[in-house]
């Protein structure tokens, strides 16, 4: 693994940090979080699909610009600076898991939508509260023409808007023999029912039941054999997501940094900027140190998904870092800015409420942490 970006690399990162500043300022941020907006900026959306955004990770045989997990960790990373709204993580991590988990046919029907930005999609393949528990809340029984599912999803990303959902459902039902199928279901059609949750960062997440929601076989992902989804492609997909998140995490906690660090140079207190005091240097350096640690550990387990490893003890230090660093920088940045880091307009809320949200999404850094005692051997 390089420890620095190519030049190519450094490009895509440059590109990306001026797009996402210019298309997603905080302002649209805050429209995203009211609660009669549907989390899709129209014009940000338009942007990224013209810059080929969504189809970066995309195998060009679909549309896509052919590049890794890692050239789309640099983009989690810029975006998670901007607070992009989540619904461009969710259909992007769509995109990634359907590449992976779908049939060839699917994939050709899917991914050039996704590219071109005419489907918008979101994956709820494993438990929101812990990203290492595949357990299929669905089950899903054959029918005459395809399969009939039902079952409860909580937290699902994004689930109300109108785009593609892929979910798991176990089989169990005489005579087909158990196994873990993916279906991409429609929120629109009949036996679902899309409930919005109120969250406190406003993020748009959905309570979704589905009582005997039928779907044809073209929508059911089978397995390359139609065995079933095989265990691996599920760990891959689940721990992709949680890394690439870390990213996010990063980039989000480096735009915190940056705001203290000129915030303190022109804040005054006894005649003198406060960055003259060592106690906030103390401080800015700290934040510093927990950031680039976090960077180097999502970066590290991007990079092993990228090159087929389920990479399961990365992924638990790249999360168990990337959360407390970016929760640790907000809660610093808070305390230099004083009673201004608690105004509403200076915006620094905004990062507070999404480190927040990443931190608990997937699991937390104590879930994180059972997942690397268990790859260790030390827990089952």
């Amino acid at each position: 693994m390089r420890l620095t970006l190519t030049e190519e690399q450094q490009e895509l990162s440059t590109m990306l940090r001026h797009l996402f500043a210019d298309a997603c300022r905080p302002a649209l941020v805050r429209r995203m979080k009211e609660p009669d907006s549907d989390g899709i900026p129209a014009e940000l959306w338009s942007t990224l699909a013209k810059s080929g955004v969504f189809g970066i990770a995309v195998d060009g045989r679909y549309g896509g610009e052919d590049a890794g997990l890692f050239e789309l960790g640099l983009v989690f990373a810029e975006a998670g600076r901007a607070l992009c709204p989540t619904a461009v993580y969710d259909t992007l991590l769509f995109a990634v898991a359907v590449q992976r988990l779908a049939s060839e046919e699917q994939r050709a029907g899917l991914l050039p939508r996704v590219v071109g930005g005419e489907l918008r999609g979101t994956a709820a393949i494993s438990n929101p509260s812990d990203a290492g528990d595949l357990r299929p809340r669905l089950t899903a029984e054959r029918t005459g023409g395809g399969w009939s599912l039902s079952g409860t999803l909580m937290f699902v990303g994004n689930g109300n808007t109108g785009g593609t959902i892929l979910v798991t459902a176990r089989t169990a039902a005489f005579p087909e023999p158990s196994r873990v199928i993916g279906v991409l279901v429609d929120p629109a059609r009949q036996g679902v029912e899309a409930t919005p949750l109120h969250t406190f960062a406003g993020d748009k997440q959905t309570r979704l039941e589905l009582r005997d929601y039928l779907a044809t076989d073209a929508e059911v992902l089978a397995g390359p054999d139609g065995d079933g989804l095989r265990g691996d492609d599920l760990v891959w997909a689940s721990n992709a997501f949680v890394a690439l998140q870390c990213m996010e995490m990063v980039g989000g906690a480096t735009a915190v940094l940056e705001r203290t660090v000129e915030y303190v140079k022109v804040r005054e207190q006894f005649n003198r900027p406060i960055a003259s005091f060592q106690a906030a240097q103390h401080h800015v350096a700290n934040m510093r140190i927990a950031i680039e640690g976090a960077r180097l550990a999502a970066a590290q387990a991007v990079w092993w998904l990228g090159q087929g490893d389920l990479a399961r003890r990365a992924v638990a230090i790249a999360k168990m870092h990337a959360s407390e660093a970016y929760k640790w920088t907000t809660l610093n940045a808070h305390q230099l800015h004083g009673g201004m880091g608690y105004v509403r307009e200076t915006d620094l809320h905004l990062w507070s409420e999404r480190a927040k949200v990443t931190e608990i999404k997937g699991g937390t850094a104590d879930i994180a942490a059972g997942w690397l005692q268990r790859e260790l051997g030390l827990a089952r």
